[in-house]
């Protein structure tokens, strides 16, 4: 079997395992690669970029080659690395839990689950804030659990897999601009931001294509894209955000309420602030979205030799 054909059918495979059966509950390998990183942490760490270079490609390359060593593998293996990074179902269920929640006025029901989405404080927010909170993180997480992992597959195998969720892992874990990891996080937020450039837009694409999915408009998405997107402080995020605002026909962004402060986000998009029915929306629009990227990577996947 060609090399592109076996990547294709082991994406396609690992999108159905994990559309069956989600991120495993125990033992993920995510969760101890997220271990095994912050072990080196504790030998690595210094006030410094340099040091946060070290440590990402320490960690990053550890991972690719990993990748490098098992893509002989064929079929199976590229389709356990897909079921692996991929967290598509987990996104979709959580946004549909939080929607139920949200629905039957549970409140700290939907507090308790908020983090599961995103890193917000769930105790500043009301049944209408929650209801923002979740689908930004949807729309954001579309790109970042779903499409960016199959577009690597798709260019570069079982090491492109691996090795963008280790990159996405690390940015999660010490990306953030506090005072620990103002410098040492560094490399990790811009790595993550180079490797999410193109499938932050193929995602955006796709959100606008089937925009009518939902009952929105190909046009609002690509305008609310082309308009607003620009202001937000992540040059991925915002494409993916704006471009969800634009085909719900809501707004996103404005005060965003973190533990550690409070940030005004630029407005996206045009229209109210979204609802639970928006949510509801935002999930079904996500779920098209993988299921796109999948077929198209693995399309692209055919031609590799």
């Amino acid at each position: 079997m060609q090399k592109g054909t076996s990547t294709a059918l082991g994406l396609l495979l690992g999108f159905a395992l994990d559309r069956a059966f989600g991120d495993p509950r125990r033992w993920h390998p995510v969760a101890g690669f997220g271990s095994a990183v912050a072990a080196l942490e504790s030998v690595t760490y210094a006030d410094r970029r340099a040091a946060g270079l070290l440590h990402e490609t320490l960690a990053v390359g550890a991972v690719v080659g990993l990748g490098a060593a098992v893509r002989r593998g064929g079929v199976a293996a590229t389709a356990a690395a897909t079921w692996t990074v991929l967290g598509g179902r987990s996104l979709a269920r959580t946004g549909r839990a939080m929607a139920d929640r949200l629905a039957g006025g549970d409140l700290d029901g939907a507090r308790a689950l908020l983090p599961s989405l995103c890193g917000r404080d769930p105790q500043a927010l009301d049944a209408d804030g929650l209801a923002r909170a979740a689908l930004e993180s949807i729309a954001e997480n579309t790109s970042d659990a779903a499409v960016a992992p199959v577009v690597w597959g798709a260019v570069a195998g079982i090491p492109g897999l691996l090795g963008y969720r280790a990159v996405n892992t690390l940015d999660a874990m010490i990306g953030y601009r506090n005072e620990r990891y103002r410098r040492f996080g560094w490399a990790a937020a811009r790595v993550d931001d180079a490797a999410n450039l193109i499938p932050a837009r193929v995602t955006g694409l796709l959100t606008a294509a089937l925009a009518p999915l939902i009952g929105g408009g190909p046009a609002a998405a690509l305008t609310a894209w082309r308009r607003d997107a620009a202001g937000h402080p992540s040059p991925n995020a915002g494409v993916v955000e704006a471009s969800m605002a634009g085909a719900l026909g809501v707004r996103l962004g404005g005060r965003t309420e973190y533990p550690h402060g409070v940030e005004m986000r630029p407005v996206l998009g045009d229209g109210p602030a979204p609802t639970l029915h928006d949510l509801r929306r935002a999930v079904r629009l996500s779920e098209a979205v993988q299921i796109t990227a999948t077929l198209l990577a693995a399309a692209v996947a055919v031609t590799r030799r």
